[in-house]
């Protein structure tokens, strides 16, 4: 008989909190003010047809929050900024979708048929100096799975740096430069692609992998710019 899973109430708490955070963010938006319940129809409206979402300049722009859009295999989804905790931003869809960003990478993610709980960086982190990667470059993650409390798996990336290409965003052209990312672990290969700001090395678009067979694709519409 093989050994029941092992709990981690520290990761377990973290995922509740999110869930919390979720719920708390949703509220906020549906409220009783008539600029928030105005932007929670909004939203809904535009995420009203799930596949092959494509938000218009007007409808972003209607919408006062930093934006993102989403797809993944099953459908699309337009999600605005709920939190950031320390540079970890959340980020929810009216499906009860969220993604969680650090620096336009994904650290984490509820509400798929696979969630990644938690993605994190082991040594140097390559991205923070994107704007100087010339060669290839070696990372190393952890990802903690669920469902089945796959904690720790370590997935190795060859990133690499591909060339400038033109990317178009809400009809505007963006000259990006293009990285890719192999990535090795257990039970998985699979690609991570990068389109990065040559001057800023802020990531305009991105796929990345969230769990074994299941990669996202994810846009800035409206971008997050703190106030430092």
């Amino acid at each position: 008989m093989s050994a029941p899973p092992i709990h981690h109430p520290r990761r377990l708490a973290a995922g509740r909190r999110r869930l919390l955070a979720c719920a708390v963010a949703l509220a906020a938006l549906a409220g009783c003010s008539t600029t928030s319940r105005a932007s929670y129809d909004a939203l809904r409206t535009i995420v009203a047809s799930h596949r092959e979402l494509a938000p218009t300049p007007a409808q972003v722009a209607a919408l006062p929050y930093a934006q993102i859009l989403l797809n993944w295999p099953d459908g699309s989804a337009l999600m605005v900024l709920g939190n950031d905790d320390a540079g970890q931003t959340s980020w929810y869809s009216n499906d009860r979708h969220m993604v969680y960003l650090r620096d336009g990478l994904l650290v984490g993610s509820t509400g798929f048929a696979q969630d990644a709980m938690q993605i994190r960086i082991e040594g140097d982190n390559p991205f923070d100096e994107l704007t100087r990667a010339a060669q290839a470059t070696t990372v190393i993650r952890r990802y903690d799975w669920m469902p089945g409390y796959r904690y720790g798996a370590v997935v190795r990336g060859r990133l690499v740096r591909r060339g400038r290409e033109t990317v178009r965003i809400l009809g505007t052209d963006r000259q990006l430069d293009r990285f890719e990312e192999v990535l090795e672990g257990p039970g998985l290969r699979a690609l991570n692609q990068y389109w990065v700001d040559p001057a800023s090395g802020e990531i305009w678009k991105s796929r990345q992998l969230v769990a074994p067979g299941l990669s996202v694709e994810i846009t800035q519409l409206k971008p997050y710019r703190p106030q430092r």
